[in-house]
C-alpha cells in the first residue's frame, strides 16, 4: 500500500468479526474506550501502574505510604549510581501514592461527594504522577538495555487527558511497536538468508513476527488472549530451539563459530521482540544495537551477491565485532 493510498490515521474498518483502526501503516485491533469518569480513570491508572512495574527494574514498587521515606533516601544520596536507583524507588512510591489518592477520591464520589478537577486531592494526584514521570527517565527496562519513558508517561496521560485521547495515543505506540517488530524480523531474515546454514530459520522468524504483532494489539482482558499468548510463546520457543543442519559431513573450520554467533543473534532477536511486544512500546536503542550486530554478522559470514567487491575478495571470513564471539556481548 503506497502512502497516497493509505487511509487516514484513525480510520476504522470491520475486518472479519473484529473492528480495526488504522495508524501509521498498520491495522490494529480496536477496543471501545470506557466512559471518561473518575472510576474508569482509577482502573486504567491502576492497570498501567501494574504494567509499568512488570517491565522496569526490580525493587521499585514502593508503597505510597513510604513516600516520605523514599524522598529522604533519594535526596540524601550522594553516590550517583545509587541515586539513580533511588530515583526509581521514589518514582514508584509517587505512582502508588497517586493511586491511593485516586482511590479515595473515587470512594468519596460513590458516596455522593462531588469531586471537581481542581479538587486539592486531584491536583496532588497529578503532581505525583508528573514528578514520577520526570524521575522515571533514570529507570531502565528490566533487561538493563535502556529506559522506556513511554511507560512512565502513560499513567499521567490517562490522568490528564480524556480516555478516548489516551486510547488514540496507545494505538500510535502500538503501530510504532509493530514497525520495529517488522524491522527486526525482516533484517534477521535477510541476514539468515545470506548464510546457507540458517536459511531454513526464515519461516520461524516470520511466524514470530506475526504472532508478536497480534499479541501487542490484544488486551489481557480480551477473550482471545489465551490463544494469542500461547501462539506467541510457542513461536518464541520454536525459534530459540532452532539448530542448523550442516550442509556437508565435514564442516569448515569456521563453521562452529559461525553457528554459535548466528544462534546468539537469533536468541537476542527473540528476547528483544519479546520485550517490546510485552511492553507494547518501541525500544529504539536496543533495536539499533541489534540491527548493527546483525549487519556485522552478515558482513562476516554472509554470501555476497556475485560480482560485488566482497564476493571477489578473500574467501576467509572474519569474525564480527573485532573477533569477539557473540556470547561475550550477548546479554
Amino acid at each position: 500500500m503506497s502512502e497516497q493510498d493509505a487511509p487516514a490515521n484513525g480510520t476504522k474498518r470491520a475486518v472479519g468479526s473484529q473492528w480495526k483502526v488504522f495508524y501509521d501503516g498498520y491495522w490494529i485491533k480496536a477496543y471501545d474506550a470506557p466512559a471518561d469518569t473518575l472510576i474508569a480513570k482509577k482502573r486504567l491508572i491502576e492497570a498501567l501502574t501494574r504494567r509499568l512495574f512488570n517491565h522496569v527494574e526490580h525493587g521499585l514498587n514502593i508503597p505510597g505510604t513510604r513516600l516520605d521515606e523514599a524522598r529522604r533516601a533519594y535526596e540524601s544520596e550522594r553516590s550517583d549510581p545509587k541515586k539513580r536507583v533511588k530515583a526509581g524507588m521514589l518514582a514508584g512510591a509517587l505512582f502508588n501514592r497517586a493511586a491511593d489518592v485516586f482511590t479515595k477520591a473515587v470512594e468519596l464520589q460513590t458516596l455522593g461527594v462531588e469531586i471537581h478537577a481542581d479538587n486539592a486531592l486531584i491536583r496532588q494526584c497529578g503532581e505525583h504522577l508528573q514528578e514520577a514521570l520526570t524521575l522515571g527517565k533514570m529507570v531502565l527496562h528490566r533487561s538493563g538495555e535502556e529506559g522506556i519513558d513511554e511507560l512512565w508517561g502513560e499513567p499521567f496521560k490517562a490522568f490528564a487527558f480524556p480516555i478516548e485521547d489516551f486510547y488514540r495515543s496507545r494505538y500510535i505506540k502500538i503501530a510504532q511497536t509493530m514497525r520495529d517488530i517488522d524491522r527486526i524480523t525482516v533484517e534477521l531474515g535477510a541476514v539468515c538468508g545470506s548464510v546457507s546454514l540458517f536459511g531454513s530459520v526464515q519461516p520461524l522468524l516470520k511466524e514470530l513476527g506475526d504472532a508478536a504483532k497480534v499479541k501487542c494489539e490484544t488486551l489481557q482482558t480480551d477473550v482471545e488472549i489465551f490463544e494469542v499468548w500461547a501462539s506467541f510463546v510457542t513461536a518464541c520457543e520454536r525459534l530459540t530451539a532452532f539448530r542448523p543442519e550442516p550442509l556437508a559431513p565435514s564442516p569448515s573450520i569456521d563453521e562452529p563459530e559461525q553457528v554459535r554467533e548466528g544462534l546468539a543473534l537469533l536468541r537476542r532477536g527473540c528476547d528483544l521482540i519479546s520485550d517490546i511486544t510485552r511492553a507494547r512500546v518501541p525500544m529504539p536503542k536496543s533495536t539499533a544495537e541489534l540491527l548493527e550486530r546483525a549487519r556485522r554478522y552478515r558482513d562476516a559470514w554472509g554470501v555476497a551477491p556475485k560480482g560485488t567487491a566482497r564476493a571477489l575478495g578473500t574467501a576467509r571470513k572474519r569474525s564480527p565485532a573485532g573477533g569477539r564471539s557473540a556470547h561475550h556481548v550477548d546479554r
